[in-house]
């Protein structure tokens, strides 16, 4: 079943190594910042906007079997404590044989800034590098910034629009049982998930993410035996050392045609 289990790796790894630098202005993509609004809690909603060119498309956090995941440094900013990304649900698509899930056309992308000092404004500045892809895959490596002022009261629609379209929790997608096990392999370690929730469409994928960035994840074998979706992956360290699993840190997300849920935490069987 997972003969090719660093295929998904490598293929990334030859398409960066393949592809040729690019400005982020010329004309793939345009990346900018959308203000947004001041929460009663001294918070911001602000947004990161990506404009794509027809026919390209840049990638979801879990890119897939061959996406190039985003990287965001926020190190730039000033008065900033906290930031949360908010992802939209994203597409699935299959290039080549090879699945991978991100988004087409407009990206935009909903941030939850916390200040350090709620009486003074954020200066948001946050290095950026994306894969685009159509053809052929593109790093772009882009820097942008924008002071956000205090009275910023207003609600921006495109904002709310992103918000709204976020995955389901598991409480209001009706999800029941989560279980996972873990079964040591040679190398690495092999998960098995069970979600007891009802069928939300075709094309149901489990993606599994942990909280450890030193951990590679192969795309899960995803199956369905009525109300218990079944998933089944290996995980690996990169640096080929052994770990160990936060089963809190575990992320199930479901995707399907349509919609996703957004699971936290998957406890022992």
């Amino acid at each position: 079943m997972f003969a090719r289990t660093l295929t998904p790796l490598v293929a990334a790894l030859a398409l960066l190594t393949a592809a040729v630098p690019a400005r982020a202005d010329i004309n793939m993509v345009e990346v900018g910042i959308l203000p947004g609004w001041r929460l009663a809690d001294g918070t911001y909603m602000a947004a990161l906007k990506f404009s794509l060119e027809d026919g390209w498309k840049t990638y979801w956090r879990a890119p897939g079997e061959a996406g190039i995941p985003p990287l965001f440094d926020w190190s730039g900013s000033h008065n900033l404590a906290d930031v949360a990304v908010e992802w939209p649900t994203p597409q699935q698509t299959v290039t080549n044989g090879m699945r991978t899930i991100g988004y087409e056309h407009d990206l935009v992308l909903p941030v939850r800034l916390t200040p350090v000092r709620p009486d003074q404004p954020i200066l948001l500045d946050v290095d950026i590098e994306i894969g685009v892809c159509s053809d052929v895959c593109v790093p772009v490596t882009v820097d942008v910034a924008q002071e956000l002022p205090l009275n910023q009261g207003r609600p921006d629609p495109q904002i709310a629009a992103a918000l709204a379209a976020r995955p389901y929790t598991a409480a209001e997608a009706g999800v029941g049982r989560v279980v996972c096990r873990m079964v040591p392999i040679e190398g690495g370690m092999r998960l098995l998930a069970e979600v007891d929730m009802p069928v939300m469409g075709r094309g149901e994928l489990v993606v599994v993410e942990t909280d450890n960035p030193g951990l590679w994840v192969a795309q899960a074998e995803s199956s369905r035996s009525g109300n218990r979706l079944s998933a089944e992956t290996e995980i690996y360290h990169v640096e080929g050392r052994g770990f160990m699993l936060n089963r809190a840190g575990l992320r199930l997300t479901i995707l399907s045609s349509g919609d996703a849920v957004d699971i936290r935490g998957c406890p022992a069987a």
